[in-house]
């Protein structure tokens, strides 16, 4: 008798068909999958508006060009203070932390809507900015813990595509700013969003099993929570019981946002100052040609389920500094080109990192893990925009500044070698090793 092949699994309505198929997981994975996803949409539009508005917010607040560079990195900084946040995580839980960074950001989102002076906009963007990375890294850590590890890659790399939405939400709507009432004030109005879903996100993302075992485990041994600078103890740990995986770590972190976060934090500028493009067109650019670039979050996903995080890794951030390249030095449809490339190889690149800051670390370390990948990722971020901006003379201008600076990315991806590989390995198993 011929059995009949089961059926594919049809995609959820809010994952796109482009995004490919889902593959054999519980629903209530994916529903999780959804809700956190969605709270990452909101604080990549937050992300992707000072982008998109440099040019309007440095000329209604008075900003120099030359100063650009400087107010950016101070705005990445915020990223320090994310990381203090986000050790919080392996003491109190995932759940309790990622609700309190979608209220902060949205909070600090709509805020940004009123500021009045460059040092208004700087303070308020570094403290959105640090619930901003501290929901991004305890969002990889709920899925790393709670997907399988066959389809933990993919399920990183989903969300990573998913939130990603929120920049081409960002652009959709930047395309009005010119007519939008208060112009790019109004786009930061949006921050009431998020907070208006915060009693979905409290139904709908629950603890992970993994930290309530651990808790359980905890609460069994009599553990003492450790005064009042427990939450400093994941990180202690970090570095005494995994010195090698937590450089390694710092050293991807440093050298990829080094190269990638000027090609994309200068994109908007470049084209719509330095190229002449109308906000439109800059739109298109992004959601058209981002929705293609996006892709490279699941395939980067994929990838790594199929051979192994540190091959995919190493190829996607050597290949992002030849599109950086093409987006800012050349013309015609090699900006699409490079735009859409880089997007692709930039953020599969950062997913695999994401993954293995999740991966490599024992429970009571894990957030703590993600949010030393994020410290050390925004710093190399500061640093690169602000050599972007002292070498800009140098080299010829922003545009040729910022493409020699993306090839800091090449030796990020070698970096990854030294790293254990962790696909398809259960948590427990690779948190156990020694450096």
């Amino acid at each position: 008798m011929t059995q009949t092949p089961p059926a594919r699994r049809r995609n959820p309505w809010w994952i796109p068909p482009f995004l490919g198929r889902v593959p054999d997981l519980d629903p209530a994975h994916l529903r999780l999958l959804g809700f956190v996803a969605l709270a990452l949409l909101f604080e990549h539009y937050d992300i992707s508006m000072i982008t998109a508005a440099l040019k309007h917010i440095a000329r209604d607040l008075g900003m120099a060009e030359s100063e650009l560079g400087g107010y950016l990195s101070l705005v990445r900084l915020g990223a320090v203070g994310g990381f203090l946040l986000v050790a919080l995580a392996d003491r109190i839980g995932r759940r309790r932390l990622f609700l309190l960074a979608v209220t902060g950001s949205g909070v600090g989102t709509f805020l940004t809507a009123f500021v009045q002076t460059p040092g208004q906009f700087v303070i308020l963007q570094m403290l959105t900015r640090s619930f901003l990375i501290a929901g991004f890294a305890v969002a990889i850590v709920v899925v790393a813990e709670e997907f399988p590890a066959r389809h933990r890659g993919w399920g990183v790399g989903m969300l990573g595509a998913l939130g990603a939405a929120g920049v081409g939400l960002g652009a959709l709507i930047f395309a009005a700013v010119d007519v939008l009432p208060y112009g790019w004030r109004a786009l930061y109005a949006v921050g009431l969003v998020p907070l208006l879903l915060l009693p979905r996100f409290r139904r709908n993302v629950p603890e992970t099993a993994r930290f309530r075992r651990h808790r359980e485990s905890e609460l069994a041994r009599g553990a003492s929570p450790g005064g009042r600078l427990a939450w400093l103890l994941p990180f202690v740990a970090l570095l005494r019981t995994h010195p090698g995986r937590a450089g390694g770590l710092a050293a991807l972190g440093w050298l990829s946002a080094l190269g990638r976060m000027p090609v994309y934090a200068f994109t908007g500028y470049h084209l719509l100052e330095g190229r002449a493009w109308a906000p439109w067109q800059y739109s298109l650019l992004v959601a058209g040609g981002g929705a293609f670039g996006i892709v490279g979050n699941v395939a980067a996903g994929h990838l790594g389920d199929r051979h192994g995080r540190r091959l995919a890794g190493c190829a996607l951030l050597a290949l992002a500094p030849a599109f950086g390249w093409l987006l800012y030095r050349g013309g015609g449809l090699a900006i699409p080109l490079g735009w859409i490339g880089f997007v692709f190889c930039a953020t599969g690149g950062h997913v695999i990192l994401r993954a293995l800051s999740a991966e490599l670390f024992p429970t009571s370390q894990r957030s703590t893990a993600a949010g030393w990948l994020e410290l050390l990722d925004t710093l190399g971020a500061a640093a690169g925009l602000a050599l972007v901006g002292a070498a800009a003379q140098l080299v010829g201008g922003l545009a040729a500044s910022v493409s020699w600076c993306a090839l800091f990315m090449i030796p990020a991806g070698l970096v990854l070698f030294l790293l254990p590989e962790t696909r398809r390995r259960e948590l427990e198993s690779l948190s156990h090793e020694i450096d």
